[in-house]
């Protein structure tokens, strides 16, 4: 894998060419879930529109993965090349002594903002994490994204491991579009105006802590350059009063920045699999 990661971009990028279209046309991996989520987020669309999403979307992820690849020798000055930040609104909470929850989605490529926010910030990075199940290949992405400080840990660490760190300042980022485990578990807030379950931790967390929230958002400026843009949701969770007023934030951050680029989004994970039903509470907007 380090070696292949030596190869010059336009090389991978061929790979990735390669790899797009076997995942769409011949796997077809996931391609019914997809269509649906697409038809789901997008129903004014036509069908030959989604169809031209889901072909960029196939592009977007097989360019993810071979740039992930690339992360293990890439070097922080040719990382720095393709990737620009938004960090004014972070280094003034810093400033001010906050601590900060970092929220995004499953943009692309999610692994150029940790590498990036990472190095360039100046307090504890902190990722949270689900460990790959192969562990070969869990040595991997662990190297990749502590490559430039990061510190991973996995949910079931969370409350142990990082005392030492959460007793100072830090930076806390987390991927908040996962799906409860349960759907009793969760927020209900229409995405797309589709009822959807959202975490309840991110919400929970950010107000115990008093921390500040920031939503970073991915832009695709071309293939291999990305940048992120941070935007200020609230200087402390805490004055957020509404049960799930922060979430919705969030939502409406998330929302925005994937109808901007809709095939920038993890679509072949199943973000609309629970059906709403009134035991699961109110839906809050």
């Amino acid at each position: 894998m380090y070696l292949i990661s030596l190869l010059p971009f336009f090389i991978l990028y061929g790979i990735s060419n390669f790899f797009a279209f076997l995942l769409k046309d011949v796997i077809k991996y996931r391609k019914d879930i997809v269509l649906d989520n697409l038809k789901i987020a997008f129903p004014e669309k036509t069908d030959e529109e989604r169809q031209q999403i889901a072909k960029q979307f196939y592009e977007y992820f097989a360019d993810s993965f071979v740039e992930t690849i690339k992360f293990l020798s890439i070097s922080k000055k040719q990382m720095l090349k393709r990737t620009t930040g938004t960090y004014a609104i972070i280094n003034k909470l810093l400033t001010e002594g906050k601590t900060i929850n970092l929220l995004c989605g499953h943009q692309f490529n999610w692994e150029y903002a940790n590498l990036l926010y990472s190095s360039e910030l100046k307090v504890p990075f902190v990722t949270v994490y689900l460990p790959v199940k192969n562990k070969i290949f869990n040595r991997i992405m662990y190297k990749i994204r502590t490559r430039f400080n990061a510190i991973l840990v996995s949910p079931g660490e969370f409350g142990s491991k990082l005392h030492h760190v959460f007793n100072n300042q830090y930076a806390l980022v987390l991927a908040a579009d996962q799906s409860p485990a349960t759907p009793k578990s969760g927020y209900w807030i229409n995405f797309f105006n589709r009822p959807t379950s959202f975490l309840i931790g991110p919400e929970k967390s950010a107000v115990r802590k008093r921390s500040a929230v920031v939503f970073v958002g991915f832009k695709r400026i071309k293939r291999g350059y990305y940048h992120f843009e941070s935007v200020l949701l609230t200087d402390d969770a805490s004055k957020v009063s509404k049960r799930g007023e922060l979430t919705l934030l969030y939502r409406d951050a998330l929302q925005n920045a994937i109808t901007n680029d809709p095939a920038n989004y993890l679509w072949s994970h199943r973000r609309f699999k629970f059906e709403w039903n009134p035991e699961y509470g109110p839906i809050l907007g």
